[in-house]
């Protein structure tokens, strides 16, 4: 499972209190605790006005990269931040996120072909989130077009499939496992990916949907997600759900992870 750890988002109410403060000290103890957890990139959102967000972005990745050499995921709504964005960073990364939305993919797709760095595509366009899984596959399939055209390699792609709040679905999570299934089958060596915070707004004990919300999607094909690495339960729950589906041979990674104390009584 490729983690991409979420807790530098200033989304997050203390977060954007740490960044409102300069709390420089907060950011790195936050960004070595998620790559000693064991993430493949590290999310880094600053989640402000348009006008202070390349430099506080500069800010963060520095604090970041300071402490841990983990690629960072640069994450923003506005697809122009990331051409300057990128030149902070120290070696190539994943560019959070693009969709067929306006022209995001022609602004960030001639950025990347030439380079070895990846990027989350979302599976929306002009008419905002499809309703239907196949309406999804069908914005996959631009999508496609768009690498192939860029010559990006799909391998390259981490395709997020949009999830909603459970509280208002009509059926559950079935709609993201078809998208997830059909996107495998369609191109197996795409990454699908997705966060775990969206499926459980407005529930009470949140942290029991995030946690059966991955698994099952997991099951489906799911091989990435933004989560908190540091989470033990989280991190052991996909550890075991990796060496139940097979692709841990000999269960090897769960009981190598177990060693290092990420999950478990060993921590």
């Amino acid at each position: 499972m490729i983690i991409i750890g979420e807790k530098i988002n200033g989304s997050i109410p203390s977060m954007a209190k740490a960044i409102a403060e300069q709390d420089a000290d907060h950011i790195r103890k936050l960004a070595k605790r998620q790559a000693d957890a064991g993430a493949a990139f590290i999310d880094v959102c600053a989640s402000v006005s348009p006008d202070k967000e390349l430099e506080t972005l500069q800010w963060l990745i520095g604090l970041v990269q300071e402490v841990t050499d983990t690629p960072l995921s640069l994450d923003s709504p506005n697809a122009k931040v990331f051409a300057q964005a990128m030149k902070f960073c120290k070696k190539p990364g994943l560019i959070n996120s693009v969709s067929m939305e306006g022209d995001k993919i022609e602004q960030v797709f001639p950025l990347i072909a030439d380079t070895t760095w990846e990027c989350v595509t979302l599976l929306c366009d002009d008419t905002g989130i499809p309703r239907s899984s196949e309406q999804r596959i069908g914005v996959f399939g631009e999508i496609l077009k768009k690498a192939e055209a860029y010559k990006i390699d799909p391998g390259r792609l981490y395709v997020d499939p949009v999830v909603e709040m459970l509280a208002s679905s009509e059926d559950g999570i079935a709609k993201i496992i078809e998208t997830v299934k059909e996107v495998k089958r369609l191109c197996p060596e795409v990454h699908v990916t997705s966060g775990a915070s969206n499926i459980s707004f407005q529930l009470p004990l949140r942290k029991f949907i995030n946690r059966s919300f991955i698994v099952l999607c997991m099951g489906a094909g799911m091989d990435s997600a933004i989560i908190d690495p540091s989470n033990e339960d989280m991190l052991g729950l996909i550890y075991a759900a990796e060496a139940l589906l097979g692709r841990d041979e000999m269960c090897m990674e769960y009981i190598g992870a177990f060693r290092q104390g990420l999950f478990g009584e060993a921590r």
